[in-house]
């Protein structure tokens, strides 16, 4: 994936992601920068995915990795596409949490102020569901072997 920073550096990022019941997790992002060139990035995440929270832990686990890594790789996003809205919303208005996500969410909202003028935002494009659906595919086949 190429580095892009500085003047014209602004990036849209797609996520997919998906974990095992065993925490073990994936998440694919396709950064997409003035719409001339598409990088792919695989990134690995861990977590204690909690059923009564429908995934919304998985999603902040995966974003948390993403995140790392575009500010390891200086990638400096303006948005961040996700097909999770509930997670795009938990992000963009301040409302109660489940007590079980009030750290990941603090965790995730200190590593996304690192990226100024990153915003995380429910998807509309196919990509995000690709990557979704590859995630999907790949923790299943690491479950089965």
């Amino acid at each position: 994936m190429e580095r892009t920073h500085g003047a014209g550096g602004e990036a849209v990022v797609a996520v997919g992601f998906a974990a095992a019941a065993s925490g073990e997790g994936v998440a694919y992002a396709a950064l997409c920068r003035g719409g001339r060139d598409t990088a792919f990035v695989r990134v690995g995440f861990r977590c204690r995915p909690l059923p009564a929270l429908l995934g919304r832990d998985v999603g902040y686990a995966a974003l948390r990795a993403v995140v790392a890594e575009l500010i390891h790789r200086r990638i400096r996003p303006v948005e961040i596409r996700v097909a999770d809205a509930t997670l795009a919303e938990d992000l963009a208005c301040r409302r109660d949490l489940p007590p079980a996500l009030v750290v990941p969410y603090v965790t995730l909202r200190c590593a996304l102020n690192r990226l100024p003028g990153a915003a995380v935002v429910p998807a509309v494009e196919r990509t995000v569901h690709d990557l979704t659906a590859r995630a999907r595919a790949e923790v299943s086949l690491n479950v089965a072997a």
